[in-house]
């Protein structure tokens, strides 16, 4: 836990509704399944997010957990936070050193690959564009560019969507979404690299999985149930049987 600031009042309702999203906590993390819309972190006009609602779990001597990971806002799913300091230095160097096992779900339009599964190993660089900060694809020897790879399997297509189960190697900001955006089949929803609202009314990517290793050595997979509002976009494009084969898996 971290009393690097002071931590922030959260009130009932908050507390409540930070914990009604807890799917697994032990002595030193806790898991969350993040709704989309969420910020995982303050910022700029943000004045509730996860990071801030942490303070429900504080101590009487004002430490609380701390992030370890990120989750871009419109992402929904599983996030873990550590509720000590060696746990957190240890969950950190896992995510660092690509030692976790991310897997994540989205839908996506435009032009849906013909084949079943592949990489798509695509350096990327941050730029600021009109004020807001963005991933381009970039060539490998551009200078700032950043080595990221995601690999993809196509689970069903259908009427111009495509349902595709990812794993990031790296962890990019916005890794995913441009790669995706890059490769002509953005996920729908996204408000920078795809059509945001006309698509769809959230970003269709949710972060189901991650497998990961304690301090003590014992590894977890942790799932995050799919969200009442990606599956009612899902349902609604037709991908309602393979929605539900990934669930059962």
């Amino acid at each position: 836990m971290t009393r690097n600031r002071p931590v922030p009042e959260v009130s009932l309702e908050d507390r409540q509704f930070i914990q009604s999203l807890i799917v697994y906590e032990d002595e030193d993390l806790i898991a969350f399944n993040k709704p989309s819309g969420l910020p995982v972190q303050d910022g700029r006009g943000i004045d509730r997010s996860l990071d801030s609602l942490l303070g429900a779990f504080a101590r009487s001597n004002g430490k609380r957990p701390r992030l370890v990971h990120r989750l871009d806002a419109g992402t929904s799913g599983m996030v873990i936070v550590a509720k000590t300091q060696p746990a957190a230095a240890f969950l950190s160097a896992e995510f660092a050193e690509r030692r976790t096992r991310k897997t994540y779900i989205a839908i996506v339009g435009g032009r849906i690959p013909s084949e079943n599964s592949g990489m798509m190993d695509v350096p990327l660089i941050k730029v600021q564009e009109a004020g807001r900060v963005r991933m381009i694809a970039a060539r490998a020897d551009r200078k700032g560019a950043l080595a990221s790879r995601t690999g993809w399997e196509l689970l069903e297509k259908h009427e111009g969507y495509g349902m595709l189960r990812l794993y990031p190697e790296t962890g990019r900001m916005h890794q995913i979404r441009i790669h995706l955006a890059n490769a002509g089949c953005p996920i729908i929803g996204d408000p920078i690299y795809g059509n945001g609202k006309e698509d769809a009314s959230r970003l269709m990517l949710h972060a189901l999985s991650l497998k990961i290793m304690k301090p003590s050595g014992d590894v977890l997979e942790l799932i995050a149930d799919i969200p009442t509002d990606f599956a009612e976009i899902a349902n609604g494009l037709g991908f309602e049987a393979c929605l539900s084969e990934v669930v059962s898996q």
